[in-house]
């Protein structure tokens, strides 16, 4: 509030709240807080779209020196008990009917129909602090997608996510004539990655509930927006949006993306789209708060063996890639990618096995399989569990995902592998096409496509069409272990 307490701090929905007002409110959320007679490092769920009331819980509840467990508003009832019964929360607020959610904890307050608002307006306002919060404090249990496996709620410190913010500062600089576009969703850290740096330099948030392609270009046009950030599904979606029906987009000066690997043919597609836009790749997790490398000049390097990488580790990440024993391997060389710095988790909730295994002298074991060049930039290869092993070679999906999309019927593509009595593993893929492509085109016109590209071994030997969008996650993650369980049933669980 101090640097630009009449400037406009956040924006959704028509509603519009200066820093000023927005101290206010998060004082007054303080000492509402405080009257639930909670202690410090309490646990307080939140469980909503994005909106305003987030950011103010994102913020409030850790400096209030308690601590916020966001949750996934896409999982299911059993999941997200599973989340609100592991981290203990005591309090819940909710922007929707909790159901027997409620029963898991002592306090539920209901964003939605006024309640919120309604202890807002009746609480006075407590001044925070700061002395009683330290760096090393947890400010949040952020629960893993559950993609793989049960969800892990990983544990962030003050430290981890104030690193992280001026980790972003220096990658994707921002002042206060930004305007950011929060889209991807805030349980997810592509969607809270800017927040408190946001803040920190005085910049607008303007606030999308829900991602829609179309109105994220609207709100770019009429808001003037000039930062944001998505995970690769919500970037190609607003692609093939901006070239179907263009907007008026001068004022986007940096498209950020992360959250998992992109196709280089929608950063292209994109350079088209977005004429004069910086396009940055980001690269981190959860686990890492997330920042971990970024790549600045993509429009620069698209057409460049450097265009493929994540850039190079932001300025306080360490990353070095390792044989399965430990030792580093040599330049160029594939491994698993490990990361040390201030913005690495303390470590998985209940789940010291887990943590011992991410966690081994200091490194954090990301489980991403990549290489780095002697110039230190990061090639991002797979997930070490979906690289495919057939007939001995290695095949990294990334790859084939990127043959596949540069043909211009693929509208989304993804590939794993599947069980094959002689090779071990063969390449499958799951593509779904543009509107208009050719009624004749069929999986050889497509491997046959994918031969130009990468070698005989790495190609598809199945191709399965899709009519609907691929299965995603609540973060925009394409859901392999959805698509690939049904050909491991009976086989190797591990694998699936």
């Amino acid at each position: 509030m101090a640097i630009a307490p009449d400037h406009e701090a956040l924006v959704c929905d028509g509603r519009r709240l200066t820093y000023r007002e927005l101290s206010d409110r998060l004082e007054r959320l303080h000492g509402a807080l405080l009257g639930f007679g909670l202690a410090a490092g309490d646990r307080v769920a939140i469980l909503s779209f994005n909106s305003i009331e987030f950011i103010e819980l994102y913020c409030g509840v850790p400096m209030a020196g308690l601590v916020q467990v966001p949750l996934n508003f896409r999982w299911a009832d059993p999941e997200l008990a599973y989340a609100l019964e592991d981290s203990g929360a005591r309090v819940l607020f909710c922007d929707r009917d909790p159901g027997p959610l409620a029963d898991l904890v002592e306090r539920v307050v209901r964003i939605d129909d006024g309640e919120y608002e309604a202890l807002l307006d009746g609480s006075t306002a407590v001044p925070f602090e700061p002395a009683s919060v330290s760096e090393d404090d947890l400010a949040g249990l952020f629960y893993t997608g559950g993609t793989t496996g049960v969800s892990k709620g990983v544990m962030l410190t003050h430290r981890n996510l104030i690193t992280n913010a001026w980790n972003t500062q220096v990658i994707q600089p921002m002042t206060q004539a930004d305007r950011y576009l929060i889209m991807a969703p805030m349980f997810h850290a592509a969607g809270s990655v800017g927040v408190l740096q946001a803040i920190f330099v005085g910049a607008t948030q303007v606030i999308m509930p829900a991602f829609d392609p179309g109105a994220m270009l609207d709100l770019v046009e009429t808001e003037g927006i000039t930062q944001t950030l998505g995970v690769p599904a919500m970037v190609a979606g607003t692609v093939e949006e901006q070239l179907l029906r263009p907007r008026d987009v001068h004022t986007l000066a940096v498209y950020a993306h992360g959250g998992s690997p992109i196709a280089l043919e929608v950063v292209r597609r994109g350079i088209q789209a977005f004429p004069g836009t910086q396009w940055l790749h980001l690269y981190g997790a959860t686990e890492t708060a997330p920042l971990v490398t970024g790549l600045p000049d993509e429009v620069e390097l698209v057409d460049d063996e450097r265009g493929r990488s994540a850039g190079r580790p932001c300025m306080a990440s360490q990353v070095v890639i390792r044989h399965p024993d430990g030792t580093p391997t040599s330049v160029g060389e594939a491994g698993e990618v490990t990361i040390r710095g201030a913005n690495v988790m303390v470590g998985y909730w209940n789940k010291p096995e887990q943590t011992a295994a991410a966690l081994r002298d200091g490194w954090y074991w990301s489980g991403d399989v990549g290489r780095m060049d002697a110039a230190g930039y990061l090639f991002l290869l797979d997930r070490s569990k979906d690289m495919i092993i057939s007939g001995g070679e290695n095949v990294y999906c990334t790859e084939v995902e990127d043959a596949l999309y540069t043909h211009p019927a693929v509208l989304e593509a993804t590939v794993f592998g599947i069980p094959h009595e002689r090779w071990g593993e063969a390449v499958h893929a799951v593509v779904v096409l543009r509107d208009g492509a050719p009624p004749d085109l069929g999986a050889d016109a497509l491997i046959a496509h994918c031969r130009e590209r990468i070698a005989g071994y790495k190609l598809p030997r199945s191709v399965e069409f899709r009519s609907d969008p691929l299965p995603k996650s609540g973060p925009g993650k394409v859901l392999k272990r959805e698509l690939r369980q049904p050909f491991w049933a009976g086989h190797d669980s591990s694998i699936a």
